[in-house]
This record gives C-alpha cells, structure tokens and sequence, in this order.
C-alpha cells in the first residue's frame, strides 16, 4: 500500500512538523501565505489581459489577426482581453508558443525584442507574493515569480489550490519538460498519469516529467494548500 513520504518512515524518530519547519522558511522568502497574502491590493498587479493586449498592439494586430496567429477565437480572445476570462497554465503555453515567444517571456514587463544570442550572465530577480503576475482560474490562483526576467530556463509559481476532487479540477495539465513541486502549506494529493495518486504534506516534494498529465488537488482533512511549483521553460532549454 503507498503512503506519503515521511520523515518517521526514513529516521523513525518524531521531530518537528512540516508545517512548523516551513512557516519560517515561507516568511523569510517573502511568500507571504499567511496575512501579507490576504492583504495584497491585487489591483495593482499586471493582469494577463493587458499583457494580451499589448503584445496585439505591438505587432499591428487586430483581434482577428491574432486570433488566426494563436488559433484562439476572437470572441474568446476579446473575453481574455477584457479580464472576463483566464487560460489554464497548459493553454498559457500553447498561446506563447505560437507567439513564438517562451512562456517566462510572456509575462515579461518589457515585451521588446531580445538577441536569443545575446549571452545571459550574473542575472538576479528578487521577487514578492503581492508583485507576482496573478493568473485566477476555476481550480487555482497562480502567482508567476520573477517575470522581469526573460529567456529564464524555469517558470517559478506560487499556486493556492482550489480544487478538492477531480469533477473540481477538469482536466489534467501536461506540459512539455520538467515540473518540481514543494508543499509550503496544507497537503496535496498530486493526481498523475501513470501512478496512483500521492499525498504530499507541508515540507515535501517531488519532481517529474511535465508531459505527464498530473494535477494537484487539496488533500482531504485540509482547509487550504498552497504549494511552489518550478517548471522548465522548453523554449529555453532548446
């Protein structure tokens, strides 16, 4: 029978718990999980309508010239644009990639263009919950890291889980590369392609292949989770 990863099950010695270890952890990275979350003024955060729409501007598009360059209708795009409606994180990739841009890149706040060759050292991006990019769906709220850096080889994400079971879910993701997980808060059930699910607890993680489908569901018995999620950037990794 499979259970959880456990820290009794490796040492078989009682310390402290997970989420007492992470508490510290999330505060001094700045996550903000806790008041500073629930505190932010979400309005001052870029909205992935405005970034569609200026993207459209800055190629001379109108909605029906993007609309056939990404293969999304124009009434949807005119919905996303207009902050009516949102895209999961599988359908973010898609619309980057036929924008032939990367996915860190999407939501990068200088949208001009950038050498791919150009070399890429001693980069730094020092970032906070409540200066994130918000992307809110049915099942989740995603905060994407770091955005003021391009060309990155990670997609870093802080994502405060909605969903408890697979009807609140929808389908699962899948995503070209690799995705890591880290619980900071709650405990998950990570819902796979190929394995049974596995329940992942504050402090625990796991990493594997993106393009298998996989999602992430609160465990039973919890109010709320949030977990840290870094996925490879496929455009970047060439």
């Amino acid at each position: 029978m499979r259970t959880s990863l456990s820290r009794r099950e490796v040492s078989g010695t009682t310390s402290a718990s997970p989420q007492s270890r992470v508490s510290g952890f999330a505060d001094r990275v700045a996550f903000g999980i806790d008041t500073p979350y629930r505190a932010t003024k979400r309005q001052e955060r870029p909205q992935l309508g405005s970034v569609i729409r200026n993207i459209r501007a800055k190629r001379g598009w109108t909605l029906k010239q993007m609309s056939e360059a990404v293969d999304i209708t124009v009434s949807t795009l005119s919905k996303i644009e207009r902050g009516k409606l949102t895209l999961s994180y599988d359908k973010l990739q898609q619309l980057s990639d036929s924008l032939g841009i990367s996915l860190s890149e999407l939501f990068a706040p200088d949208q001009s263009a950038a050498s791919p060759d150009a070399p890429i050292t001693g980069r730094r991006s020092v970032d906070t919950l409540d200066k994130a990019f918000q992307v809110v769906t049915g099942n989740c709220e995603n905060f994407f890291l770091c955005t003021d850096l391009r060309q990155k080889l990670m997609v870093p994400l802080v994502c405060r889980l909605k969903a408890r079971s697979l009807d609140e879910l929808g389908p699962l993701s899948h995503h070209r590369g690799e995705e890591f997980v880290y619980v900071l808060e709650g405990s998950v059930t990570v819902v796979t392609e190929f394995y049974s699910d596995f329940v992942l607890n504050a402090g625990e993680c796991m990493y594997f292949d993106s393009s298998m489908a996989h999602g992430y569901l609160i465990a039973p018995g919890f109010d709320d989770a949030t977990i840290l999620s870094v996925s490879t950037s496929e455009r970047s990794r060439g």
